[in-house]
């Protein structure tokens, strides 16, 4: 698909392996998932607009690169979103951070906004969207909605692991923006719940049931 990426990273596959098991604690898992978002970051910031600016050195004064204009917005999907936010800003500190607040209806699966709160002005900068799971995608769709709504353009998403099924939904709703996947995984089962996955990783991320 167009506008997506699968990552095959040797480092990314290795932590994603680590984060599966069940045995693996909070404190770890927490590390763990800022640790693949920054691998992942790295590659998704990779057509930042750049600029030259005017830089004294030890020896003499040159013009040399630096992001330009409007700095990143990070926007995490609450709550397990949150946990992939400081992977990105040890990459760009200077990015400011927003939240959309979505719950999963229990029974229908489909999400409801209770929350949205974006750095201004939004439709300046480049916006990477966080959420570690990907799976039936309503929630991704329904946050790059929210965010096309108050004006962004330039959308990025990450996810650690995907279902098929979810980012199917989210490439066809928004093939404008890219898509960044640690993983793709089987598929959803009936609770959906990605398979084999990792469990659920806002409990984990937290360390609550």
């Amino acid at each position: 698909m167009e506008n997506v990426m699968v990552f095959n990273h040797p480092l990314i596959q290795h932590k994603i392996s680590i984060l599966r098991n069940k045995s693996t604690g909070t404190n770890e898992f927490r590390a763990l998932i800022e640790e693949i978002a920054m691998l992942m970051g790295y590659e998704a910031l990779r057509d930042l607009p750049l600029e030259d600016v005017k830089v004294e050195t030890p020896l003499e004064t040159c013009m040399t690169p630096m992001i330009a204009g409007r700095k990143l917005a990070v926007v995490p999907i609450l709550r397990a979103g949150l946990g992939m936010v400081n992977g990105i800003l040890a990459l760009v500190p200077s990015a400011k951070v927003g939240h959309i607040g979505l719950y999963r209806d229990e029974v229908t699966h489909e999400p409801h906004e209770y929350y949205c709160k974006l750095p201004s002005p939004i439709e300046e900068r480049t916006i990477i969207v966080t959420d570690p799971m990907l799976a039936t995608g309503g929630s991704a769709v329904s946050a790059v909605d929210f965010i096309k709504q108050h004006g962004g353009k330039k959308i990025k998403f990450m996810a650690i692991i995907a279902a098929p099924e979810g980012l199917e939904r989210l490439h066809k709703a928004h093939p404008d923006i890219q898509i960044y996947v640690g993983h793709l995984d089987r598929c959803l089962n009936e609770d959906a719940y990605i398979c084999p996955g990792l469990g659920d990783a806002g409990d984990r991320i937290f360390g609550t049931k």
